[in-house]
Formats: C-alpha cells, sequence, structure tokens
C-alpha cells in the first residue's frame, strides 16, 4: 500500500499536495502528539509535519557543542568510532589536514567492512596548484580503491563558454554544494563548519550532535547517495596517481541535471515525509519523545525551495498568534554574512516579532584581508547592513539606539580577537526573558545566495524540555557575550563596492 502510494506522488507534479492527498486516502495518516510542545507553536509544527519528513529524538541524544576544538575533537571521535559507515558532506576539506586524513585512512585499515563516503563541492575542491585540496585525499582512494566513494557536486549555473572564462575560485560564485553533515554509523553532526584549520580552531560556528539516531542518520545519508547520482565521481589513476574526475549518467549531461536534480530532491523528501507520516512509525518512541526535528532543504537553481517555504509559514504563524498571546515572541537571527533576501527581510519587516540580530563584523568576515576583488566582499556586507538598517527605520522597526528590546529589529556585530565568525540559524522564544522552543540550524547563511544559488540542507528543531531550551540559550548567549553593537552606519563604503555589489550583489 505505502509503495502503491509513493509511486502515485512521484507521478505528480506537486508532489507534496498529492503526498497529502493519496496518504490521507489511504486512511494511513498518523497525527502527531504535540501536546507536549509549548503551545504557541503548536499549530506551526502541525502543519509543518504535513510539509516535511519529522524525526523524533530524545532530548538526551542532542549535545550542542560550542567551540571549533570541540566540534574537531567530536569529529575524530566519530570517525574513530565508526565500523560500518562514514559519511561526511562539506564544501571542501583542506589541504593540509593530515591528522583528519589519517584518522579516516586508520579506520578504514582497522575495519574491513567499513565504507567512506565523502561528498564535496567540485569547483572548491580542485582549485588548481599543489595545494589542491583534492589531492590530500588521494591516499584514501590509492589505498582502499574500492571503499573510498568521492563525490563532487559541479553547479550547472555556469556553463559554456561563461565556464571556460571564468577563472578558478570566482566560479564558485555561480553555486556550491554547501551542506554541512559529519556522520557515521547512527550518529550524525551538523554544523555549518567546513573541515580546515580554521574551522578547527578560531572559526565560529555551530555544532549539533545527535546520538544513536538510525533513522536520522540514514537520512543524511540517503540524501548524500541521492545527490551522488549527479555528482563526479573521483578515482585514482593507477598509473600517474592523479584523481581522475568521471561523470558516470550517461544519459544526462553534467551542464543540464536541473530536471533530474529537480525531481531526484522533490522525490526523495516525498519518500521520507511519507514514511513519517506512516502509521509504521513507532508510536511508543515518538511518545517517549520531547524533540523533533525536520530536515529542509533549499536548492534555488533546481526550484527546491523548502527552507523559504518553512519560513514564510513561521512568521505566518507568530501573525496569527500576536493577538492571542501576553508576550511578544522574539526571534533571535545569526549569519556570517548576513545579506538577507528581500524575501526574507520582508518576513522580518513585516512581522511585529522582536528580532535580534548578530552579523559578522568586517574584522571577523572571513575575507577580511584577502588580496584582489575578495579583499571588498567585507565591505560589500556593510553595504548590505546599512541597507537593510535603513529598510528597519523605513518601516518602524529599528530598534531606538539599536539596543536588544524584545520588541523591534537590532543589529550586532560579532567581533573577536583572532577568530572570525561563520555562524548561522535562527532561535525562536515565546518571550524575551525565556529560552527558546524552536532553532533552524544546518549550512544556510539565510541570504540570497543560499536561496538561490547554493545547495542547502538546513534543519528545524523543536522541544519541549527545559534542559535543552536552556542549552539552546547558552548557545545563544555564549555567541551574544563576543557581540557589540553595530558600527556600520558609521563605515564608508566605496564607490567601487557599491558597483560590484551592483553587479554581483546575490552572489554574496
Amino acid at each position: 500500500m505505502f509503495a502503491t502510494a509513493y509511486r502515485n506522488v512521484c507521478r505528480h507534479h506537486n508532489t507534496h499536495k498529492a503526498l497529502l492527498k493519496c496518504f490521507t486516502a489511504s486512511g494511513c495518516a498518523r497525527s502527531l502528539s504535540l501536546t507536549r510542545f509549548d503551545p504557541t507553536i503548536h499549530e506551526f509544527v502541525s502543519s509543518l509535519a504535513q510539509k516535511q519528513p519529522s524525526f523524533p529524538v530524545a532530548s538526551k541524544d542532542v549535545h550542542i557543542l560550542s567551540k571549533p576544538s570541540e566540534f574537531y575533537q567530536n569529529l575524530l571521535s566519530i570517525i574513530r568510532r565508526a565500523r560500518h559507515r562514514i559519511f561526511l558532506s562539506s564544501l571542501y576539506i583542506g589541504f593540509s589536514e593530515k591528522e583528519l586524513v589519517d584518522a579516516l585512512d586508520k579506520a578504514l585499515y582497522g575495519n574491513p567492512g567499513l565504507h567512506l563516503y565523502l561528498n564535496l563541492d567540485y569547483n572548491r575542491s580542485t582549485r588548481p596548484g599543489p595545494t589542491s585540496p583534492i589531492l590530500a585525499l588521494l591516499p584514501l582512494l590509492r589505498n582502499h580503491e574500492k571503499r573510498v566513494h568521492i563525490s563532487l557536486f559541479r553547479s550547472p549555473k555556469l556553463s559554456g563558454m561563461t565556464a571556460n572564462i571564468v577563472p578558478p575560485r570566482f566560479n564558485e560564485g555561480w553555486g556550491t554544494w554547501h551542506a554541512k553533515i559529519y556522520g557515521s554509523d547512527d550518529d550524525v553532526m551538523i554544523s555549518g563548519a567546513n573541515l580546515n584549520k580554521a574551522y578547527f580552531s578560531n572559526r565560529q560556528d555551530r555544532y549539533l550532535h545527535f546520538t544513536a539516531q538510525p533513522a536520522l542518520a540514514d537520512y543524511c545519508f540517503s540524501f548524500l547517495r541521492t545527490v551522488s547520482s549527479f555528482s563526479y565521481q573521483v578515482f585514482a589513476n593507477p598509473a600517474t596517481g592523479q584523481p581522475v574526475f568521471r561523470w558516470e549518467d550517461t544519459s544526462t549531461l553534467p551542464w543540464q541535471i536541473q530536471s533530474k536534480a529537480e525531481s531526484a530532491l522533490s522525490q526523495f523528501q516525498a519518500k521520507h515525509l511519507l514514511s513519517s507520516m506512516s502509521s509504521q512509525n513507532s508510536e511508543e518512541r515518538a511518545n517517549a519523545s520531547d524533540v523533533l526535528i525536520f530536515p529542509i532543504l533549499q536548492a534555488g537553481q533546481f526550484n527546491v525551495r523548502e527552507e523559504e517555504r518553512t519560513l514564510s509559514m513561521l512568521f505566518d504563524h507568530l501573525a496569527s498568534r500576536e493577538h492571542h498571546i501576553d508576550k511578544q515572541h522574539v526571534v533571535g537571527l545569526t549569519s556570517g554574512y548576513f545579506g538577507l533576501s528581500k524575501q526574507y527581510q520582508d518576513l522580518i519587516l513585516k512581522s511585529n516579532a522582536g528580532c535580534n540580530i548578530i552579523a559578522a563584523s568586517p574584522k571577523a568576515n572571513g575575507f577580511y584581508g584577502s588580496g584582489g576583488l575578495s579583499g571588498l566582499i567585507p565591505e560589500g556586507y556593510t553595504l548590505l547592513e546599512q541597507r537593510f538598517m535603513k529598510a528597519a527605520r523605513t518601516a518602524s522597526r529599528a530598534s531606538p539606539s539599536n539596543i536588544t528590546d524584545g520588541h523591534n529589529v537590532s543589529l550586532r556585530e560579532w567581533e573577536r580577537d583572532g577568530w572570525t565568525y561563520h555562524a548561522k540559524g535562527i532561535w525562536l522564544s515565546p518571550s524575551v526573558d525565556t529560552p527558546p522552543i524552536l532553532t533552524l540550524f544546518g549550512s544556510t547563511n539565510l541570504n540570497s545566495r543560499s536561496a538561490n544559488l547554493d545547495t542547502e540542507l538546513s534543519f528545524v528543531m523543536a522541544t519541549s524540555t527545559d534542559g535543552l531550551r536552556q542549552k539552546l540559550q547558552e548557545e545563544i548567549q555564549g555567541l551574544q557575550c563576543w557581540a557589540v553593537p553595530w558600527r556600520g552606519g558609521e563605515r564608508k563604503v566605496r564607490c567601487r563596492t557599491k558597483a560590484i555589489v551592483g553587479l554581483v550583489g546575490g552572489m554574496l
């Protein structure tokens, strides 16, 4: 019956509507018990469960890390414990990460049945030169040829003559593989961090580790294998030892994958939504869990826009609750590359919820001090911040003196000597003096680039337990302790920066 329902779904253009129609007709829909969650988000969580796959989790299995060094040590521990599969997804793995590569190599030698799966971005991982990231992975391919599976996603946005003209590094502006998933066996860690030294030492991000979660781990693993079906595969040339990039789909050209990718991602989500809603799910486990997790895909170039839909649903829900509660919701938002898309900016400015934003200061921007045009990127974000705050004032939403008051919009900037800032996500609290009941985390920077160019995987997590809510509050406080009042209004933006942002603003 479930297979028949799924096949019927896949014949329809509007996957989710078709899914709900045939699934309701089959009498198999499972209604989630939401009484354990804060009543102010009951309707939102219930609605989201009809749109997105969901995974019940016990709060004791959710671990929030706060430091890059903790992230790295946890990553190494996950690798060392692996017995069946290691699956890692990142923009790239740094050329100098010998300890990480050695840990993977040792794990494979010690476990003959272990397989390693890597999903990385093609353009970022194949930058030319002796320190090209892909070269660091060659020993793994040579030593464990049949058990190392490396997939490189290449955005089809840049193709034809343009692809030959745009130089390396700049070609990443047309979209990248951006999902950050770090898992082994039944453990999975979700972050926004990539795999190189800075992210292990002095580049601040967010890190959530879920232990003993076979269903969630299987979802993440299956997602990566799905994307591998429209990615390049990497092998080591036995004669030269150099990497070989092979496109294995003979029916689709690498720069014409839009239709295939849209279909594959939509059907993947539909399949997992069906599984989430099925009565075959363990009711006992669901009722014993105090956390619900919803994976959210965003791949604008493939017409997959779940993140945009989810955030629209959230702000619509907040608006519907305004006249029914005594206290005002407060949204916390952060991005290392703060440049909200027009849709997200409108959601915030048209809402009455308080919104406290943390962005990277120019010195904490990862491109600060870079040579050439990339050195202008921090200044470009200052321009985007200035435009946002001007729009907030025009909408009468800017907080007086730009202070956090729980009612209006405030913007602060994160700055710590010798560190850069890469954290991103959203927290929702019932009021200014209560800890979060919901958070969005993962790879999205919540900007135009994430919405339209990059391929992202993020998660919405709702919780009812005081312990996990307090940990989320501590996570926010850990970021806020390095946040100072925004000073972007005092900074001068040069004319050439304004011109460049006018040309490529959507790529920032």
